[in-house]
């Protein structure tokens, strides 16, 4: 028996390799799927079966182009429809991969299709469990992401009650949890630090599994949900219809546009200009109209909040950083990628190109100046409940993930000195850049966000009403 677990962070994803006897399978694949073609190449082994634990909405599987490049079936659970070829199994079937078994335990809850499938070693003892978004560490799945409206959450969560109390809770304590998703991910509410764990451990300290009612249950799973990210419909639509293979996309993407192409292509309508270069290079300087995400951070996530699908994406990126730019774009359903910068940021100042710059300010240079300059506004780009946990007196809380809503800027002024944070310096150098790519360019961006302030002596205040 060899079980891998193949972790993507900027997702906060796992998916999973298993093998025995040379035969293997994979669960829940990211889209860029060469990762798991050459494992079973390099363990000689055979990719028999493709699971998907449910339609997921957070990112774009590889379940298509690894059956092309496979011919393994596609096998979800009960209750899965998709527009292709897919093998659609019964509760409690199970499937052979060499002298292991692996049976189906339909576990409607996060959707309805939603599936674990539990591992029986060579003498049919169960092993460990891929729950999917059933079931993670500390939390389970979100039942506020079905798609079309045909069940509420609160028939979804009562699914899930019934699921876990009837197929999870009865499981060996020793039996091993192996989820789809770890901290930071937005399937859940509040992931624990691990990436596994065991059935024990969970009827122990998971909330979720603890003695209570169907109704305590609902409302503990229900409360406190925050607005899934604006892509997970986007991306539960095309895991369900199809997409085109990667390889295409990376083909378009991958083409080095001289400087005057560049100029030519970003002046055209419905073009988005995208840096993916790291954050504290971006401020430094950048194209005028460019947005920062950078690949040191949750990158994927924040393209999917922040960027439209209707947009054609032209990239800057580091030199080397390209494949990568496109890849991680893709794994979150962005197909419309004309091209990159040829020699990237560099090739752009050498040519005595305008540039843009964001000023950097130290938390202590804030603290200096918030006294003096009665037209500085703080501006908190965290989340709405990091900012009722603690923030500046009279700061205002524009969320990153609205940044884009025109309502939300309409009372910040021309006069206004911009002081942008959020909690540690990655996001912040966003919702500059967007703020600069919406006119306003008396900004600072406050280097290691609110991190830094709470070092300073300056009065920190809660929103007691939020938290509450």
């Amino acid at each position: 028996m060899f079980i891998q677990q193949l972790y993507t962070n900027c997702l906060s994803e796992a998916a999973y390799y298993i093998e025995s006897e040379g035969e293997c399978a994979i669960i829940d694949p990211m889209r860029d799927v060469d990762t798991y073609i050459n494992l079973a190449k390099e363990r000689k082994a055979t990719i028999k079966y493709i699971f998907e634990t449910h339609i997921h909405a957070d990112f774009v599987s590889g379940h298509l182009d690894l059956a092309k490049a496979t011919n393994a079936p596609i096998v979800y659970g009960p209750d899965a429809s998709t527009a292709f070829s897919i093998y659609v199994a019964k509760d409690h079937e199970q499937f052979k991969i060499g002298n292991l078994t692996l049976e189906v335990l339909h576990t409607p809850g996060h959707t309805m299709e939603s599936s674990c499938f539990l591992l029986k070693d060579e003498e049919g003892k169960a092993h460990c469990v891929f729950t999917g978004d059933t079931l993670f560490v500390g939390d389970v799945g979100r039942p506020d992401l079905a798609q079309g409206g045909e069940v509420t959450k609160d028939e979804l969560a009562g699914n899930l009650y019934h699921s876990l109390q009837e197929k999870i809770v009865p499981l060996a304590d020793d039996v091993i949890v192996y989820p789809a998703h770890g901290p930071g991910s937005s399937c859940g509410k509040s992931l624990g630090p691990d990436t596994h764990s065991t059935i024990g451990e969970q009827k122990k300290t998971n909330y979720a599994l603890q003695q209570q009612s169907k109704e305590q249950f609902i409302k503990a799973i229900t409360e406190g949900l925050e607005a899934p990210p604006k892509y997970f419909p986007v991306n539960a639509r095309i895991n369900k219809e199809g997409y085109g293979s990667l390889q295409t996309v990376l083909e378009k993407g991958m083409t080095a546009l001289t400087i005057e192409e560049f100029k030519n292509l970003i002046k055209e309508p419905n073009t988005f200009l995208l840096d993916t270069r790291p954050s504290s290079l971006f401020t430094f300087g950048f194209v005028p109209g460019s947005v920062s995400i950078g690949l040191e951070g949750r990158f994927a996530e924040w393209a999917g909040a922040l960027l439209s699908f209707d947009e054609n994406i032209v990239l800057v990126c580091e030199q080397g950083k390209e494949e990568e730019s496109i890849t991680r774009l893709a794994r979150v359903g962005f197909e419309k990628i004309s091209g990159h910068l040829a020699g990237g940021f560099e090739a752009w100042q050498q040519a005595g190109e305008e540039i843009d710059m964001i000023i950097d300010v130290e938390a202590d240079e804030l603290a200096m100046d918030l006294p003096h300059d009665d037209n500085l506004v703080v501006v908190d780009v965290r989340k709405e409940t990091e900012f009722a946990e603690g923030h500046l007196k009279d700061a205002v809380n524009l969320p990153l993930a609205e940044m884009n809503d025109p309502g939300l800027i309409a009372n910040i002024e021309d006069r206004d000195n911009l002081y942008v944070h959020c909690a540690g310096g990655y996001r912040s150098v966003i919702a500059s850049s967007i703020l600069k790519k919406q006119g306003f360019h008396n900004l600072r961006n406050v280097v290691g966000g609110f991190d830094k302030i709470k070092e300073q002596k300056i009065e920190i205040v809660k929103e007691k009403s939020v938290l509450n």
